[in-house]
């Protein structure tokens, strides 16, 4: 089977193929480093119902830099949403904060207990807040809501 470019079916492969060859690719250029940098899909909150379960229904803390909803899941692993609205200012300040809520997460998760769903809804401080202000209002909040485990 021919096509008008002159390519065959046998040299075209499916997108999917494609992207995970070039995911193994990096893995091995960077020894395997990079993955466990970045959050998996399957621990993330993505569909709107989700949120509006733990909006509704869950427990809430407020501090002057973040809000946290949270909510036990049947699962035996946290999941974890960002919310960042458009009144914080252009993409580059939202995406920071979420970079930031997201960090902050991922260096208390070891301390926090399993089976939860947390959602973390930037607020305008969040952008401007020094750093070690950020870990300790997150570990004030989740102590807050009893997300914290007993040490």
């Amino acid at each position: 089977m021919s096509f008008r470019d002159g390519g065959t079916a046998s040299v075209l492969r499916p997108w999917n193929c494609i992207r995970e060859n070039l995911r193994n690719r990096q893995d091995v250029a960077s020894g395997g480093k990079d993955r466990e940098k970045t959050m998996k899909a399957a621990v993330t909150l993505k569909e709107n119902y989700e949120f509006r379960r733990l909006y509704q229904k869950g427990a809430s803390a407020v501090c002057p830099t973040m809000v946290l909803y949270c909510r036990k899941n049947r699962l035996c692993r946290n999941r974890l949403g960002l919310v960042s609205s458009t009144k914080l200012g252009h993409a580059v300040v939202r995406n920071r904060c979420r970079r930031r809520l997201r960090e902050v997460y991922r260096l208390e998760k070891s301390q926090l207990k399993t089976g939860y769903d947390i959602i973390l809804v930037a607020r305008s401080r969040t952008a401007t807040a020094p750093w070690p202000e950020l870990q300790k209002q997150f570990r004030r909040l989740c102590r807050k809501v009893d997300l914290m485990k007993e040490s």
